[in-house]
């Protein structure tokens, strides 16, 4: 089928008595209730659950292989080909499956900045899916309603399971996105972050043909009107050092960096959940009421009350809410140039140092590389011991093109507005994961707002020697025993082969990328 007939039809699903359009949460909230799709808690907010699939399931992902995508898409394990022919075929089935059903579409934008936001629209199965993205992405307003004209369609059917051997999938789930269409193709899967990540992808296929660099971090202004980045994979603490009452956030997770400035992409933040409290969260906690999705969270059989230490359904349990719903942000999110950027990294191997100044070629290493550890025991199959993470760009699994567009347009930003990166461990300290302790949260903010606010700026540093990291000799509100990751551990000599163990498998990821001499210098030094 042509192209255009592909558009009419799903344009023509878009219309008809049984879909409900960009209808407000309220009634997004009440259809969800009333159609058994999910719980209300005591707080306000609506909970649903996802069933098996309670991540993303990247596997499942595949990129349409086509005139647009062939040259330019970075193909391999993390961007997977499919036919394109298959996928209209699948296609015309999901429209079929859709149609016997009522729709919820959402007329949104991706992109707070209008120079570059990018029109989408969401068909969704479920109502609460449509108060997911409703939530999460720009909702334009009753005039930019009237105008707007989606250029990317995310169809989300869950209740769809495909059939491998007939439609070209490895699992009856798919995530499917065909940048000649237009088209992200979602089924089999209840994750709501599906459609969220899903957008992300397209954006970081788009925006760097238009000289805007697409980023996986939160962005946050202090009151001095100066951004901050904060880069990291989940588990490292980005939704929660953004959200500072200090500072005004202006997004939790997704962002580009243009000519003017920072924008955000989201409309919304999708937290994480686990362990959330009152006392050290507070903006989270507070913003997690009536209008907010909650995943997977387990709610107390007789009060409702959500329980954010259960995992019993999973240790992936998310809140989704409007930005508007923590205090102070930003809106619309935009920001100037960042003065300070932060790449997190949740070290469960107890080497990196709390925080360290990087060169530019570090940076360049340290962005490349992208690195945590995942824990032991948080995903089946694995051991007792950590498990070190690298994600280049600290966000791979949603880079269609070859991290080095993405590292390249960052360099020249950090060289052109003179921006200082950061390294900060909001891992381990003494020890590895099951000996040592995790660092302090207030420990690791006083640091973080140390580097942002310049109080760092006129202390000695010193170079470490398992990195060749720069770390300062003091900190106000920080003991200066922790600043050296060395000095902490009761046994140095252990602390030695743990450096060289983490340095060799820094050396090993890194092989992959086309880096210049002088940022491959720039790794680990604890095995040279």
């Amino acid at each position: 089928m042509a192209t255009s007939s592909i558009t009419e039809a799903v344009s023509a699903l878009a219309a008809g008595a049984h879909v409900h359009r960009n209808l407000p949460a309220a009634q997004l909230i009440e259809s969800a209730l009333l159609r058994g799709e999910a719980r209300l808690a005591s707080n306000g907010s609506l909970v649903a659950v996802t069933g098996a699939r309670t991540g993303r399931s990247p596997r499942d992902k595949f990129t349409v292989d086509d005139a647009v995508t062939h040259d330019s898409v970075d193909w391999g394990r993390v961007n997977q080909r499919f036919d394109s022919g298959k996928f209209e075929a699948l296609l015309q089935r999901v429209l079929a499956h859709m149609r016997e059903r009522d729709l919820f579409v959402q007329d949104l934008y991706c992109g707070a900045d209008a120079a570059y936001r990018l029109p989408i629209r969401v068909i969704a199965e479920y109502a609460w899916h449509a108060l997911f993205v409703r939530q999460l992405f720009v909702r334009p307003g009753a005039a930019e309603l009237a105008g707007h004209q989606p250029e990317f369609t995310v169809i989300a059917a869950p209740e769809f399971s495909a059939i491998p051997d007939r439609d070209g999938t490895r699992t009856d789930a798919f995530i499917l996105a065909d940048f000649t269409r237009r088209i992200i193709l979602i089924g089999g899967t209840k994750y709501a972050g599906e459609m969220k990540k899903s957008i992300f992808g397209v954006m970081n296929f788009l925006l760097p043909g238009r000289d805007v660099l697409p980023m996986h971090c939160s962005a946050n202004v202090g009151a001095d009107g100066v951004t901050a980045l904060f880069f990291g994979l989940s588990g490292t603490g980005k939704t929660t050092l953004s959200a500072d009452p200090a500072r005004r956030l202006i997004g939790d997770d997704e962002h580009g960096w243009s000519a003017t400035g920072i924008f955000n992409f989201e409309g919304g933040c999708y937290a994480k959940c686990v362990d959330l409290s009152e006392e050290k969260e507070p903006q989270i906690f507070h913003a997690i009421r009536f209008g907010s999705v909650l995943e997977n969270v387990v709610l107390d059989p007789v009060t409702c009350e959500p329980d954010y230490k259960d995992i019993q359904l999973t240790e992936n349990t998310r809140a989704a809410y409007p930005i508007e719903f923590i205090e102070n942000a930003v809106i619309p999110g935009v920001g100037g140039h960042p003065r300070n950027i932060l790449f997190l990294a949740a070290d469960a191997f107890g080497v990196l140092p709390p925080i360290a100044r990087l060169t530019p070629e570090q940076a360049m290493y340290h962005f490349l590389s992208g690195y945590t550890a995942k824990l032991a025991g948080t995903e089946a199959g694995m051991g007792s011991d950590p498990v070190p993470e690298f994600s280049a760009c600290f966000g791979s699994p949603f880079l269609p093109l070859a991290p080095h567009v993405y590292a390249e347009m960052l360099g020249a930003r950090l060289k052109q507005h003179n921006a200082v990166c950061w390294l900060v461990n909001t891992g381990w300290s003494g020890g590895r994961f099951g000996v040592g302790k995790r660092m302090s949260l207030r420990h690791t903010r006083a640091l973080v707002n140390a580097a942002l606010d310049g109080k760092l700026d006129n202390v000695q540093f010193v170079t470490e020697p398992a990195f060749g990291l720069s770390i300062p000799v003091e900190c106000p509100g920080v003991p200066r025993e922790i600043l050296n990751p060395r000095n902490v551990w009761t046994d140095a000599a252990a602390y030695d082969r743990q450096a060289a163990d983490l340095a060799s498998r820094f050396e090993a990821n890194f092989q992959q990328f086309d880096a210049s001499a002088a940022v491959r210098a720039a790794g680990p030094t604890a095995r040279r």
